[in-house]
Parts: structure tokens; C-alpha cells; sequence
């Protein structure tokens, strides 16, 4: 819409000073007789073929000096010219804003005009184009004197004729001349709060652009760190799945394998041998569980509590730890990843246990309370310092590190109570989130 709004202006500026020359001519040559004498009809055609010579050299010049402006970069975009040489837009100017080209043919124009007006009031006509070029062909203050001229001008014309030849007619060019001038001020204006919100609109556009682009840079970097940070994460879950399933899982093949190379009995090691190979295919299932991001297997059939007895059994029996298994509360059905932590948090407690503690007795207690689920694993066993194995910030899949980091997922906590030589209590704290 507003490149058409441009070119109209641009065959306006072209074609509007032939048409408008053109007819004050014809109005004049019918009105001549009334306004002046046979010298001044010749000297008003000689008048208007200087006028007419002077349009037909700035319409070729017009593209020429479009196309120097371009080429010297002052402009952004080049001069656009017609099959016919008609000139078009250069950006939000129609003629060459400034050139010392622009000011001689407006100054010549002007000087045309009112020399033809003085002759024929009815050539103001032709002198009204000066409204329309002033701003664009003389700087801003060479522009308020060239519109002031064509203000006299016409309002000469209006008063009946240049000069005036009695006081009414001063009078009246008086008056028009202050109209005129008005109505120029009122233009000058309105014009000049145009061009302030085209800028600020501008601006704004340019804002919003860079804006934009800001955001669309922030967004690609979000991408990037949320990438990043869902491999990292990705890593310490396998991390910490390895550390509580195949770990562990070799961890008792290789205890049951040293019975079987300690022991002459083929009974007991046909037995524990037997263990070993059960240990071997769960710890398989477990790690393509793993891979695949899925729920512990002791939960795929099972209810959390019912899974948890299995494991402290299974466990009780591999290492000969005597364990009691308890559950308080309300049994309710639990989502599948809080009740997979609890799970392995139980897996990495009793682990730890049959590795460091030496204890001889230990106790699991699942108890459903309100609105959180709390895991409690006790032994008798040596006990150790908690200040004295501080968290790991980072590794996040480790012992003590690996319970809280999944507690953590869930938005619960893990909290250690020991003392060298008097046993090892963890409780995690869960909220109770049910299963849909």
C-alpha cells in the first residue's frame, strides 16, 4: 500500500506540473483579452515555453541524478525508472531531497510562476505546484521561504491580480496572503507529525525486529542448555542405574561364585551356582529395563510392599543377614516412579549395608502416612560418621549421593542417622502420590 502511495506521488511530481501548466495556459489564452495587453500575451508564451523547456529537462533529470544518488550511497534504494523515464520512490523521497540541481529548478519554476501569474492571475495554477515540491527539493528552512513565495503568489491571484491596484484589493491580499500562510503552517505541521510517528513507527518496527531476534538467539541457547542438561541427566540416571542394578547384581555373582571355588560340598555349589545364574539373567533384565527407561521388574507384576518383601528375602537369604520387613499405615496404589524410588533407594540401603556394616540383624519399614510414603532401613551394625562422607555435588548416582538424587526427582529427602559402632538408619521421605 505504500509503495503505490509513492508512485503515485512520484508520476504526481512527474506528469502534475505538465498538466497543471497546461491548463492555467489554456485558461489564460481564453482570458487574455481580459488581463492583458498583445506585449504581454507574447511575453507570457515566451514565459510558458521557458517554463515548459525548464519541466522537460528536470523530468530527464529527475532519473539521472535518482541513479548518481545510488551510486554514491546515499540512497537505499536506486532510482526506479519507467520504460519512459517516468521516476519513482527512493525510499520515502519521490525527487532528489537537497541537490543543488532541485534548488535551481524550484527557484526557476517559482520565479515562472509568479512572472506568468503577474501577467494572468489564472496562471497560479500553475504556481500551486510549488506547495508540493518545496519540501522535497529545498532543505527546511529554504523550504518555508519557497512556500511563503508560492503563498503570495497565489494569493495575489486571488485577489484579483498582481499588483494590487486599490486599497480593497490590498486589503483582500492581506487577508488571503494570512490564509494562505495558514494554511501552509497547518500543512508544515501536519506533515512534520507525520514523519515523527512514520520514525517512531519505525523505531518501534526496529525494536520489535531486534527484539525478535534477541528472543529467537535466547530460544536457540535454551535449546541448546535444555539439550545439554536433558543428556546430562540422562547420563546420571543411567549412571545411577547401573550403580543399583549390574553392580549390584555382580556384586552378589561374585559372592556366590567365591562359595562355589571355597567350598568341596557339589550340593552347595550346584546351589550357589544356581544363585549366580539367577543374579546374572535378573541383572540383564534390569539393565535393558534401564536403557529403556522403565520401571523395576519386582514392580511390573507386583505392589510396591509386595516387591520390597521379595527383595529384603532375596537379599536376607544371599547374604544371611536376618531382616524384618514391616508395613504401616493405609496401603494405597502409588505412581510408578515414586514407587520405583522408594524401591531402589531400599536396594541401594541394603547393598550398602551387606557391603560396610557387618551387621547380624536389619529392618525395612515402608509406612503410609497421609499425604507422604517414608522408607526406614535400619542395621545393628559398625555404624560410621555422616559428617564425614559429605555430598558428592554433581555425581548425583552414587551410595548415599544416589538415594538422595532420586528422593530429589520426586520431591522428597533422605536423612542418615549414624554413630560408629551403633548402627546405620536411612529414612526417605516421599510425597504419596497415587497411581492414575
Amino acid at each position: 500500500m505504500a509503495t503505490t502511495l509513492e508512485e503515485r506521488w512520484a508520476q504526481f511530481l512527474r506528469y502534475g506540473p505538465y498538466a497543471m501548466l497546461g491548463l492555467a495556459t489554456l485558461i489564460g489564452a481564453v482570458t487574455a483579452h481580459l488581463f492583458m495587453s498583445r506585449r504581454e500575451m507574447y511575453a507570457a508564451g515566451v514565459l510558458f515555453l521557458a517554463s515548459l523547456a525548464l519541466q522537460v529537462w528536470w523530468t530527464r533529470a529527475v532519473p539521472r541524478l535518482l541513479a548518481k544518488e545510488s551510486a554514491d550511497g546515499r540512497s537505499e534504494a536506486g532510482s526506479c525508472v519507467d520504460a519512459a523515464g517516468a521516476g519513482s520512490a527512493v525510499g520515502d523521497r519521490v525527487l532528489p531531497e537537497g541537490t543543488t540541481a532541485g534548488r535551481v529548478y524550484f527557484v526557476v519554476r517559482t520565479a515562472l510562476a509568479f512572472a506568468l501569474t503577474w501577467l494572468n492571475p489564472f496562471f497560479s495554477i500553475y504556481a500551486s505546484i510549488g506547495y508540493f515540491e518545496a519540501g522535497r527539493l529545498l532543505p527546511p528552512r529554504a523550504a518555508r521561504a519557497g512556500l511563503l513565495v508560492t503563498a503570495v503568489t497565489l494569493a495575489g491571484s486571488q485577489s484579483g491580480g498582481l499588483p494590487p491596484t486599490s486599497l480593497i484589493q490590498w486589503v483582500a491580499f492581506g487577508v488571503l496572503l494570512a490564509v494562505n500562510v495558514a494554511c501552509v503552517i497547518s500543512m508544515v505541521h501536519l506533515e512534520e507529525k507525520e514523519a515523527e510517528r512514520t520514525a517512531e513507527k519505525a523505531e518501534k518496527t526496529a525494536a520489535l525486529e531486534r527484539a525478535l531476534a534477541e528472543n529467537a538467539a535466547l530460544h536457540t541457547q535454551l535449546l541448546v542448555q535444555a539439550r545439554e542438561a536433558g543428556v546430562a541427566d540422562e547420563r546420571r540416571r543411567l549412571a545411577a542405574e547401573i550403580h543399583d542394578t549390574i553392580a549390584q547384581g555382580l556384586t552378589g555373582i561374585i559372592a556366590q561364585l567365591q562359595v562355589v571355588v571355597s567350598t568341596t560340598d557339589p550340593d552347595l555349589a550346584r546351589q550357589h551356582l544356581d544363585r549366580a545364574q539367577a543374579l546374572a539373567r535378573q541383572s540383564l533384565g534390569e539393565a535393558r529395563r534401564s536403557v529403556h527407561n522403565l520401571s523395576p521388574a519386582a514392580l511390573e507384576e507386583d505392589t510396591l510392599p509386595e516387591a520390597l518383601k521379595a527383595t529384603v528375602a532375596e537379599w536376607s537369604e544371599r547374604t544371611g543377614v536376618a531382616v524384618q520387613f514391616t508395613v504401616t499405615g493405609t496401603e494405597e496404589p502409588l505412581h510408578e516412579e515414586v514407587a520405583a524410588t522408594l524401591l531402589r533407594i531400599a536396594q541401594e540401603a541394603l547393598a550398602n549395608t551387606g557391603k560396610h556394616a557387618r551387621a547380624t540383624r536389619a529392618g525395612v519399614t515402608l509406612s503410609f502416612m497421609g499425604d507422604e510414603v517414608t522408607l526406614d532401613v535400619r542395621d545393628d551394625g559398625h555404624g560410621f560418621d555422616p559428617l564425614a562422607l559429605a555430598p558428592r555435588n554433581g555425581t548425583g548416582g552414587f551410595g548415599l549421593d544416589g538415594m538422595r538424587a532420586r528422593a530429589e526427582r520426586v520431591a522428597g529427602a533422605v536423612a542418615v542417622e549414624s554413630e560408629p559402632g551403633q548402627g546405620t538408619a536411612i529414612s526417605a521421605r516421599v510425597p504419596l502420590v497415587r497411581h492414575d
